[in-house]
């Protein structure tokens, strides 16, 4: 089942305060809808685990970024959530 977008945004701002943990826990629930598999790439990202993290971003259908930064990967996640409401 997809994320609403409040759960969506819960997860964001866990990431935000770099608790990617929590924030696992709720992207883990959604594992087709691309917003929440880049989020879910995002959390890998934070992890150190690059591998699982471009995963997540080809279910995401995006291109794993040359040089990540979770900061801006949120934030660009958040915009484009924004732009599709």
């Amino acid at each position: 089942m997809p994320l609403t977008s409040a759960e969506l945004n819960a997860a964001l701002d866990l990431l935000e305060r770099a608790d990617w943990q929590a924030a696992h826990v709720i992207v883990q629930k959604d594992e087709d809808s691309p917003l929440a598999c880049w989020a879910h790439g995002i959390v890998h990202l934070m992890e150190g685990d690059i591998a699982n993290a471009r995963y997540w971003y080809h279910e995401a259908k995006r291109a794993f970024p040359s040089q990540p930064s979770p900061a801006l990967e949120i934030q660009e996640l958040r915009a484009d959530m924004h732009n599709r409401k």
